[in-house]
């Protein structure tokens, strides 16, 4: 499960994210590869949701309906609106689709932008209902691109969300996007070009290949180190295992150079 934390702002990275591209080549494999075991040295082994395929089909649903909850706020946020539906005996498709919105949206008041959330919880629930017979996994089968162009095609789900969705719950190879995810490789200064959702996703996921296990895990490694060290505000770059090779943390620190 996702540890509490906020995924809004990217804050300094020492560079314009909508400006060209400083990089004057991609980070190689070899350098994503020592980045990763850095920080799964530094953090220890995350692994959200791991058995989500072998779990039943209502696991699944609350991975999907949490990756709505926690758009634009805290896990704590998401988590205690599941909770409130837990409570309310809410947590399936078709309870969500019959709730009165306003009920609906007092339930998962702790996610914030709730009257918005209880509409995109009800379009997936609607979607689950009525397209894929009350059967979640007609809408999490096939391929990775199939699942995600299905999923992109419901309001109030973005690329970061199906994403999500797509890697936790269908347990398909994808990369989540994320402003960890750009504050990150643009302080270590290993960007692959400007500041795109796509461009990112596609470059990663070319470089780190189709094992859902490891894209599962530098996800929740990337999350867990923004939260912690690699804020948006007063990083806590004298305490980074990444600061040799980081030109942002070391000019925080007062180093000279760009990193080894």
């Amino acid at each position: 499960m996702p540890p509490s934390g906020r995924r809004l702002q990217t804050g300094d990275t020492g560079r314009d994210g909508r400006a060209p591209s400083p990089v004057r080549r991609p980070p190689t494999r070899r350098q994503l590869d020592a980045v990763y075991r850095a920080l799964l040295e530094m953090h220890g082994a995350q692994q959200w949701w791991p058995t989500a395929s072998e779990d039943d089909e209502a696991a699944r649903l609350e991975i999907c309906f949490g990756a709505i909850l926690t758009q634009n706020t805290s896990w704590r946020g998401a988590a205690a609106a599941l909770e409130n539906l837990q409570a309310a005996d809410a947590l399936s498709a078709q309870a969500v689709l019959e709730l009165p919105h306003d009920v609906l949206g007092e339930l998962v008041r702790p996610s914030g932008h709730y009257n918005v959330k209880a509409r995109k919880l009800q379009e997936f629930a609607r979607v689950v209902v009525e397209e894929c017979g009350g059967v979640l996994d007609t809408l999490l089968d096939g391929e990775t691109d199939e699942i995600r162009a299905r999923l992109l095609e419901i309001w109030g789900v973005g690329p970061e969300t199906a994403d999500a969705i797509t890697l936790y719950a269908a347990r398909q190879p994808t990369f989540v996007v994320d402003a960890y995810s750009y504050r990150l490789f643009e302080r270590l200064d290993l960007a692959p070009g400007e500041r795109k959702y796509d461009l990112y996703r596609t470059f990663l996921l070319d470089r780190i290949g189709p094992d859902v296990w490891r894209l599962n895990e530098w996800h929740a490694l990337i999350v867990r180190h923004g939260q912690g060290i690699c804020r948006r505000t007063a990083p806590r770059c004298d305490e980074c295992t990444l600061l040799p090779r980081c030109p942002f943390g070391r000019r925080e620190v007062g180093l000279d150079g760009r990193g080894l």
